[in-house]
């Protein structure tokens, strides 16, 4: 599915339907902007503010929808987190850099139970795949961050885990601080004993990342 892109006086809308996790924030909180249910075109941004249109895209945990204004670009986070989803994936809000290079998007879910037919990119096999892990992981000791913004380089090891390096905060699902870092390897097999984090296992079982070419 190519990426859909609507304009309006202040900006771009776009929606990337290969990063949607149908989280269906969109067309609950504005269901005249992202009509559900219907044929032909689906999406009206004039029917919100500019304002509105970057709080749709605020919401969205995967970045399938961002909104680029004229001049601006995209808004990026004050506070770099990661919340840790129950028996999901984890949903990255940051300045992302992917290779080296900036994202368009501030927010990716990632897959963290190995079953992504989409990979990096949570695609909603952690549901047909049963899988199951704590959106509550227990509380590492931290310090606060001397800053907590800036970009975060995102770095899927092939056959591995999941590397992030940069300011970040991460974060129970239910919102609550569980640790505070500036490198961490996360499991994305979904076998590590120590979830969210890597503890080697994707050795143990033989785990094949998939990655083809580009992440982008």
């Amino acid at each position: 599915m190519a990426m859909e892109k609507h304009e309006t006086d202040e900006g771009t809308l776009c929606f990337d339907g290969r990063k949607c996790i149908h989280s269906r924030n969109c067309v609950l909180s504005r269901p005249d902007v992202f009509v559900p249910n219907v044929e032909g075109e689906w999406i009206h941004p004039e029917r919100a503010t500019t304002d509105e249109l970057h709080t749709l895209a605020d919401n969205c945990p995967s970045g399938a929808i961002q909104f680029i204004e004229h001049g601006k670009g995209v808004r990026k986070p004050l506070v770099n987190t990661l919340h840790i989803r129950e028996n999901g994936p984890y949903a990255l809000k940051a300045e992302i850099q992917i290779d080296g290079e900036v994202e368009l998007q501030t927010r990716l879910t990632l897959c963290r139970c190995g079953a992504t037919r989409n990979p990096p990119y949570c695609d909603g096999s952690h549901t047909a795949a049963g899988f199951t892990a704590t959106g509550e992981p227990a509380v590492q000791g931290s310090e606060p961050l001397e800053q907590r913004d800036g970009p975060v380089k995102l770095s899927p090891i092939k056959d591995g885990p999941l590397m992030l390096e940069g300011n970040l905060e991460m974060c129970a699902g239910t919102g609550k601080t569980i640790n505070r870092t500036r490198e961490v390897f996360l499991c994305r097999c979904g076998a590590s004993k120590n979830k969210p984090y890597c503890d080697g296992s994707h050795q143990k079982i033989g785990f094949k990342s998939g990655e083809q070419g580009s992440l982008k």
